[in-house]
C-alpha cells in the first residue's frame, strides 16, 4: 500500500539543520490506536460495507508507517522552520530549507491521497485515518503540515463538486503532490463575513471566466515545491446577489493546464506579500492579487459556499487535531524537560517532575490531550460513518461535534502549549531552547477556519436547530456510560453522570432562548459541552482497566479537577445577554 522509502537525503544542508534543531518529537501511536478502538468507535466504520477493508491492522500498518516519516524526517524541521522561515524575494516564495526533501519523501509515500477515491488515484481510507496521519504531522511540524492538509480539502471539494474534466485533469496532479492546493475567500474587508467580498468573475465567452480581486491570509498561497499551486477562489460573476448567496467557486491554476496535464503559459496572478506572523513561520501566508486571471466554474453558478464549506469543514476538524498534535510535542519536551531539571530539595529523582505544582501541570496537560484527541477523533468516525451509511443521525452528530472538535482541540493545543512554558520556568521564556515555538504556532489554531467564537455561535445557532436533539442523543450516551461506570468506579461514575444532567437541563434552557442570548453564552456552552464529552472519555479508558491503572488515574486526575469547571460554566450559560451592553462603546473606550 506504501510507497514511502525513506528518500532522506543524507548530508549537507539537511543535516546539518537536523543537528541544529534536535527534536525528538514521537509520534503518539499508540495513543491513538488506543483512542480509535476503545473510545471514539471506529470499529463502527469497519462494520460499513464501503470501509470493511479498513480494519485495525490496516490502521496500525498505516499508523506506523506515518509515525517513522513523521519523527524522522519531519520533526527535525520543526525548530528550523521558525529559524529559517519563508520569504519571499524577486517575486519568488522560498521556503524552510530541508522541506523540499521532506516534499519529497511525503509525496513518494502516498500520503496526500489516503483518504481519496481511488478513481483517480487515492487510497480509498476512512477519513479518520487520515486526520490521525495529519494529527502526527501537526505534532512533529506544524508549517509543513499546512501544506498536504489544504491539498487533500481541495481534493474533497473537487470530487464532489467539480466537472468531470476538471476532475481528471486536476486530481491526479493534486494526489501525487506534483501540484498542491489552496482556499481563498478572505479579502481585507471581508474576513469572517465571507458575503462582503469583492472579487469579480467576468465570462471570457469560452467557458473560462477573467477573476480579478485580491485575498489575503492564502496559506501556501505559493511556494517551490510543486509545479503548479491550484488555487480555488471565491468571487462573483456579474449582477449577482449580494451577500454569500451571489458568491461563485472557481479553480485559478499559477499556470494554466494544458488537455494532457502539462504546464502552457503563466496565469494573471502573483504574490504582492507575505505576512509576518506570531507563529508558523515556516507557512508561506499570502496576499494573492488576481488580475484578470483565467479560472474555471467549480460547481453551479452563486453555489461557491456550498462547495467552499466541502473544503472548510473538514479543515476544521483539522484544526482541532493541529492543536492537539502541537499539545502533544509541547507535552513531550516539558515531562522530558521536568524529568531532567534539579532544582532545589525534592524528593525522589531530585528533578522537579516531584514537585506537586509541576505533577498538577503535566497531570492536566496529558489529560487535555487525551480528552480532546478523543472528541476529536469521535468527530472524525461520525463524518466517515455519515459517508458510508449517509444515515441522518450520523449527519447530526457530525455536524454537532465539529464544531466542539475544532474549539477544544485547538484551545487546548494554547492551553497545554502555554503550561509547557510554564513548566520550563525562566528557560521557557527563552527563544532558544524552542519552547515558546509551541505557543507561537499554535496560536493561530483558535481563529483560523472560523474562530472558536463563530464555532460556538453555530453551535447553538444551527446545531441546536433541532430543538437539542443531538445534544440530547449525546448526552444519552455518556450517561448510559457513567451508569455502567457507577458499578466498577462510583467515584468516577457519579460525576460524570451528574454532569451530564446538569448540561441537559441547561441545554433545555439555552434552546428555549432567542438568538441574541445563546450567542452571548455560545462559549462556555460549548467549553462545558466539551468539558463533558471529556470526562465520558476518560470515562471510558478507565473502564478498560476496570479503575485500576494509569488510565484510569488520569481519568480520577481529570474528573475529580477539570471537570468541576462545567458547573461554573453552566451557569454563566444562564445568565444569557443580561448586562451584556451595560457599557455603552463610550464606557468601553474609556
Amino acid at each position: 500500500m506504501f510507497r514511502f522509502l525513506g528518500r532522506l537525503a543524507a548530508g549537507g544542508d539537511f543535516a546539518k539543520l537536523t543537528d541544529e534543531v534536535g527534536m525528538s518529537f514521537r509520534s503518539p501511536v499508540s495513543d491513538v490506536e488506543f483512542v480509535l478502538s476503545a473510545v471514539a468507535g471506529y470499529d463502527d466504520i469497519v462494520r460499513t460495507e464501503r470501509f470493511a477493508d479498513a480494519g485495525f491492522d490496516t490502521v496500525a500498518a498505516v499508523l506506523g508507517e506515518a509515525g517513522k516519516l513523521c519523527d524522522d524526517v519531519l520533526a527535525p524541521l520543526h525548530r528550523a522552520s521558525d529559524l529559517h522561515p519563508a520569504h519571499l524575494e524577486n517575486g519568488v516564495v522560498h521556503v524552510t530549507p530541508g522541506f523540499e526533501t521532506a516534499y519529497e519523501a511525503f509525496c513518494d509515500g502516498g500520503w496526500i491521497g489516503l483518504a481519496a477515491s481511488e478513481t483517480h488515484g487515492g487510497m480509498g481510507l476512512p477519513e479518520t485515518v487520515q486526520f490521525a496521519v495529519n494529527e502526527f504531522l501537526s505534532g512533529a511540524c506544524l508549517s509543513f503540515q499546512l501544506l498536504p492538509l489544504l491539498s487533500q480539502g481541495q481534493i474533497e471539494a473537487l470530487e464532489v463538486h467539480a466537472s468531470d474534466e476538471i476532475k481528471a485533469l486536476y486530481l491526479p496532479k493534486l494526489l501525487t503532490g506534483e501540484w498542491s492546493g489552496t482556499m481563498n475567500l478572505t479579502e481585507p474587508q471581508a474576513g469572517s463575513d465571507v458575503g462582503g467580498l469583492r472579487s469579480k468573475a467576468v465570462p471570457n465567452g469560452d467557458g473560462t471566466f477573467a477573476i480579478s480581486g485580491q485575498k489575503i491570509f492564502i496559506s501556501w498561497g505559493d511556494h517551490e515545491l510543486a509545479e503548479n499551486i491550484c488555487h480555488l477562489v471565491l468571487a462573483r460573476l456579474p449582477d449577482a446577489a449580494t451577500g454569500t448567496r451571489g458568491i461563485s467557486l472557481f479553480m485559478v491554476p499559477k499556470f494554466l493546464p494544458n488537455p494532457d496535464g502539462t504546464l502552457g503559459a503563466r496565469n494573471s496572478l502573483n504574490v504582492v506579500s507575505l505576512e509576518h506572523k506570531l507563529g508558523i513561520h515556516g507557512s508561506p501566508t499570502a496576499v494573492m492579487n488576481y488580475d484578470g486571471a483565467t479560472g474555471w466554474l467549480v460547481g453551479p453558478e452563486n453555489s461557491g459556499m456550498a462547495a467552499m464549506f466541502t473544503m472548510m469543514n473538514a479543515a476544521r476538524l483539522a484544526v482541532g487535531f493541529q492543536g492537539i498534535g502541537v499539545a502533544e510535542a509541547a507535552y513531550q519536551k516539558a515531562v522530558a524537560f521536568a524529568s531532567e531539571r534539579k532544582q532545589g530539595p525534592v524528593g525522589g529523582t531530585g528533578a522537579i517532575i516531584e514537585f506537586e505544582d509541576v505533577r498538577r501541570m503535566l497531570m492536566g496537560m496529558k489529560a487535555e490531550i487525551f480528552a480532546a484527541r478523543a472528541v476529536c477523533y469521535a468527530c472524525a468516525v461520525a463524518l466517515d460513518m455519515e459517508k458510508a451509511t449517509n444515515d441522518a443521525a450520523w449527519v447530526a452528530r457530525a455536524a454537532f461535534l465539529t464544531p466542539i472538535a475544532k474549539a477544544f482541540g485547538s484551545d487546548v493545543g494554547v492551553s497545554v502549549a502555554d503550561a509547557g512554558v510554564q513548566v520550563h520556568g525562566g528557560m521557557g521564556y527563552v527563544e532558544e531552547t524552542g519552547v515558546a515555538q509551541f505557543l507561537r504556532d499554535a496560536r493561530i489554531t483558535p481563529i483560523y477556519e472560523g474562530t472558536n467564537g463563530i464555532q460556538a455561535m453555530d453551535l447553538v445557532g444551527r446545531k441546536l436547530s433541532d430543538g437539542g436533539e443531538a445534544a440530547f442523543r449525546l448526552l444519552d450516551e455518556v450517561e448510559v456510560n457513567a451508569e455502567a461506570a457507577r458499578k466498577v468506579m462510583p467515584d468516577l461514575g457519579e460525576p460524570v453522570w451528574s454532569a451530564a444532567e446538569t448540561l441537559r437541563e441547561t441545554t433545555e434552557w439555552l434552546v428555549s432562548q432567542d438568538q441574541s442570548a445563546r450567542n452571548a453564552v455560545a462559549v462556555p456552552f460549548l467549553r462545558a459541552f466539551a468539558r463533558v464529552l471529556g470526562a465520558d472519555a476518560h470515562l471510558k479508558a478507565a473502564l478498560v482497566e476496570d479503575g485500576k491503572g494509569p488510565r484510569a488515574g488520569l481519568a480520577r486526575f481529570y474528573i475529580d479537577r477539570l471537570l468541576p469547571e462545567h458547573d461554573g460554566l453552566c451557569a454563566q450559560v444562564r445568565v444569557g445577554d443580561k448586562g451584556l451592553y451595560d457599557l455603552s462603546v463610550d464606557d468601553l473606550l474609556a
